[in-house]
């Protein structure tokens, strides 16, 4: 099953990290995403920029309004994620409790659909399965 590991931080979080050395910082998640690989689990992963280079869209009105970031006053920011294979719920956990976060960070843990949790006979599942297809091809096999 994959899993998606979704790095969220508060403000205070964000303000601790910028105290921290960079180096140490890059060192730590580093050792943990040599972790992940060496264990055959990691599926990909990205961190996000800052909130400032961001936007929201909003679908609360017709047409959907366009907000540039930072958002003002916020709980918690989606600050970058992984994605793993694990082999259920309970070890999706194990790996999250090792990343090298602080107070005022969690993860939030969620299982990703695969195509066969949906009703296999719906004309746009059939056409997922095949969008899909060709696109693992165009990465097999890259436009030269």
């Amino acid at each position: 099953m994959k899993y998606m590991l979704i790095m969220r931080s508060n403000d205070a979080a964000v303000e601790a990290y910028e105290e921290l050395d960079f180096n140490e910082v890059i060192a730590a998640m580093g050792a943990y995403n040599e972790s992940l690989v060496k264990a055959g689990v990691l599926l990909g992963g990205e961190g996000l920029t800052d909130a400032e280079e961001g936007f929201v869209v909003d679908f609360d009105s017709t047409p959907p309004v366009v907000t540039d970031g930072p958002y003002g006053e916020t709980k918690e920011l989606f600050n970058g994620f992984w994605i793993i294979q694990a082999s259920s719920a309970e070890e999706a956990a194990e790996w999250a409790k090792r990343c090298p976060l602080g107070p005022g960070s969690k993860l939030e843990v969620r299982r990703i659909n695969e195509l066969e949790d949906f009703p296999q006979a719906n004309e746009w599942i059939q056409k997922e399965a095949g969008w899909r297809e060709e696109a693992a091809g165009r990465l097999a096999s890259p436009a030269e």
